[in-house]
């Protein structure tokens, strides 16, 4: 949290997406903090110790997403890491999300609605 915001950080190698994710954040009461690819999204974790993180599945990499959450489970994360994703219903189909070291899942484009609720629901704001 940072000056009683919560701080959500959004890794997704698509300026839109991220532009979108901002848009819908902000004014809603929430900190945007972004990377555009893996290791610079572990690296701004680090830095900044989010609430809740939202990160791309397919980035650099088919798997960028799997490497970004396990890297992040073996820094000791505790907080909500939530997949995005446009192939939402052939993986979840063959495994859950944790199963895959994610919180849940929002299909891309995310709707604004389930992602305000779903962090509202999270983080008990």
């Amino acid at each position: 949290m940072q000056d009683g915001k919560f701080v959500i950080l959004c890794i997704d190698d698509e300026a839109d997406i991220r532009d979108s994710l901002r848009m819908v954040l902000e004014p809603n009461g929430y900190i945007v903090e972004e990377a555009n690819g893996e290791a610079t999204g572990v690296e701004k974790y680090q830095e900044i110790s989010p609430d809740f993180v939202l990160v791309d599945m397919m980035m650099e990499e088919n798997d960028s997403g799997l490497t970004v959450a396990a890297k992040l489970k073996q820094l000791g994360n505790t907080v909500p890491v939530y997949m995005l994703s446009s192939v939402v219903d052939g993986l979840v189909q063959n495994m859950s999300p944790q199963d895959l070291g994610f919180t849940g899942v929002f299909q891309k484009p995310v709707d604004p609605e389930v992602l305000l609720t779903s962090l509202k629901t999270r983080l008990k704001a």
